[in-house]
């Protein structure tokens, strides 16, 4: 991570959600008593890890390997090249029929998963594949993926917390169900207002990261506007779950675009030709 903003920002908004997991680790102890704190520290801890390995498998489920002959070649070789340059460990290469033109990365730094799709393949250049690629590498290298994993545990763990609080509060029957589930996800949402924001703002340094790496950002100009085209009227076969994590991620609507996870195509673009 060495985006000097993206630090003050990790700083502020991590230090919310920290706040958030003290909150919830307190209701665990004031809802078993503090002599239950070993198994309400195992189920803050756990929970993350289980979420982190879930989605790793779910995101990766339909994907095959890469192999490093034939017509992938070329991709081992720059991924080689890269991470010799950005100081990490190659990730695995995965390829998946996506239905649109899109990549992601998933993992950690150490043990990542680039996933490509066969249709990104067939659109891109060489040039704008690297760049494509370059940007998944950096969000492996800046711990990204880690952070969303840990964000969104912290959002369910709260939103879990405020139906307890409501319920207990409460007669139990299907109404106070019900609106128990709403409280829940307003707040699960709230958190995650804070993680997205986060999220916006690491495409934008995974762009720029891509642009030192391979030393232009018109390639990934060129590559996102390709993506962007050969989107639009095709079905995308991905999980909304991983479509976060994906370098293209098209959001309509007035509450979709407030709850993105990637900022609007049109000024990454402009960012990364400026």
């Amino acid at each position: 991570m060495t985006d000097f903003g993206l630090k003050v920002r990790m700083a502020i908004v991590g230090s919310i959600l920290f706040a958030f997991y003290m909150l919830v680790g307190a209701f665990g102890l004031a809802m078993f008593g503090f002599g239950a704190w070993p198994f309400v520290l195992l189920g803050l801890l756990v929970l993350p890890v289980i979420q982190y390995k879930i989605g790793t498998w779910s995101a990766t489920r339909r994907a095959e390997p890469m192999p490093e002959d034939g017509q992938y070649q070329d991709i081992h070789r720059t991924v080689d090249s890269l991470c010799r340059d950005m100081g990490i460990k190659k990730p695995k290469l995965m390829v998946m029929d996506m239905g649109v033109p899109n990549a992601f990365a998933t993992g950690r730094k150490g043990n990542g998963v680039v996933v490509v799709s066969t249709e990104l393949i067939r659109l891109l250049q060489r040039d704008e594949l690297e760049g494509v690629i370059a940007h998944e590498l950096a969000h492996i290298k800046n711990r990204d993926v880690v952070a969303m994993v840990l964000g969104s545990s912290i959002a369910m763990m709260v939103g879990w917390v405020a139906y307890m609080v409501y319920m207990m509060g409460d007669e139990r029957n299907v109404g106070s169900f019900i609106v128990g589930m709403v409280i829940s996800n307003i707040a699960q949402m709230l958190v995650m207002v804070f993680v997205l924001a986060i999220s916006r703002y690491r495409e934008y340094v995974a762009d720029e990261d891509a642009r030192r790496y391979i030393g232009s950002g018109d390639p990934l100009a060129r590559a996102l506007e390709k993506i962007s085209q050969g989107a639009q009227g095709r079905e995308s076969q991905v999980d909304d779950s991983v479509s976060a994590l994906c370098i293209f991620n098209s959001e309509k609507g007035l509450l979709q675009t407030l709850f993105a996870t990637h900022p609007p195509t049109e000024k990454r673009i402009r960012k990364l030709r400026s």
